[in-house]
């Protein structure tokens, strides 16, 4: 059964699920972000949501917000079989939430009730969790808290950074929407509540928390290091640069010496519990990334350094 499908996204990670759903059913409307001042010149950007629609001829509509009455209005007037949100970034009212005649499904980059909130793939990594995945769900007005209908797991291995978990969860996003949408259509899905027990949130990566703090053991530092990769990148800062850190590996260091120093030219970096960290790919500000042995000859860090 074809679906009249309003679908609600905004960044790379909505893309592939836009795509399959509008190659499967009829995508009536797309909201989105607004543009915004990207690059060199701040030229207002369309979202990657909002250039796959106007590649796919589907409509686009970005308010600002979703509280002017004329917007609700608006968006009920598509009568829409059900909304389909990921990543959006805007909070559904209820009228909004209660227009479509199958209610609003969102895609979430977690096995629910773990990590409910703006950063789950982030947070899964930094935490050390073993695996992950996404939860297909009826939405309502709590964050996150909505019946769950469908779920896929996925493994979070020893290289697993926010970027390849973003890149796996977003491909697998694509099939398991339209088995929802197909379960829906016929009526023989099933939500089921949440758990009470192991609910944790995601909380939104703040500026500050990228500074990596040495005094940390080098395992809980690899995670915090392939939590943050690519973007926003965890980072050092040595003699007023900031430098990023986009690979590293936990080793055993020396327990006498003070986390933060340089231990020598692979480099390894002493952090707490006598561990280092050994740090493999890094990036100067204005310039690409390069691994260790070639950022030591652009920018030397003897033994003994100390990093901020």
């Amino acid at each position: 059964m074809t679906l009249r499908v309003v679908f609600m996204g905004t960044p790379d990670f909505a893309v592939p699920a836009l795509r399959a759903v509008a190659d499967a059913h009829e995508v009536v409307c797309v909201y989105t972000q607004p543009p915004r001042p990207a690059g060199r010149g701040k030229k207002e950007r369309p979202s990657p949501v909002h250039q796959a629609a106007e590649a796919l001829g589907v409509p686009v509509r970005h308010p600002a917000t979703l509280k002017d009455p004329a917007d609700r209005e608006a968006f009920a007037a598509l009568g829409a079989d059900v909304a389909v949100v990921a990543a959006y970034g805007l909070i559904l009212p209820r009228p909004v939430l209660d227009a479509p005649r199958l209610g609003c499904v969102n895609i979430h980059a977690s096995l629910l009730p773990r990590w409910r909130g703006a950063a789950p793939i982030q947070r899964a990594i930094m935490a050390g969790d073993a695996e992950t995945g996404l939860t297909i769900m009826r939405m309502e007005a709590g964050l996150d808290t909505g019946p769950m209908l469908l779920s896929v797991k996925t493994p979070i291995g020893p290289d697993t950074t926010a970027g390849t978990l973003h890149d796996t969860l977003a491909a697998m996003g694509a099939p398991l929407i339209l088995e929802a949408l197909d379960g829906l259509a016929a009526g023989v899905l099933t939500a089921v509540p949440q758990p009470v027990d192991g609910v944790t949130y995601a909380a939104k990566i703040d500026k500050g928390e990228s500074r990596i703090d040495w005094t940390r053991p080098a395992p809980d530092l690899d995670r915090h290091v392939r939590g943050l990769s690519p973007v926003p990148g965890a980072f050092f800062e040595h003699d007023g640069e900031r430098v990023r850190v986009l690979a590293a590996t936990p080793e055993d260091g020396r327990a006498e010496t003070a986390p933060g120093t340089v231990l020598d030219d692979a480099p390894r970096v002493a952090c707490a519990d006598g561990t280092a960290l050994r740090l493999d790919r890094l990036q100067r500000a204005g310039k690409g990334p390069v691994d260790g042995a070639a950022f030591l000859r652009g920018r030397p860090l003897p033994p003994g350094t100390v990093l901020g």
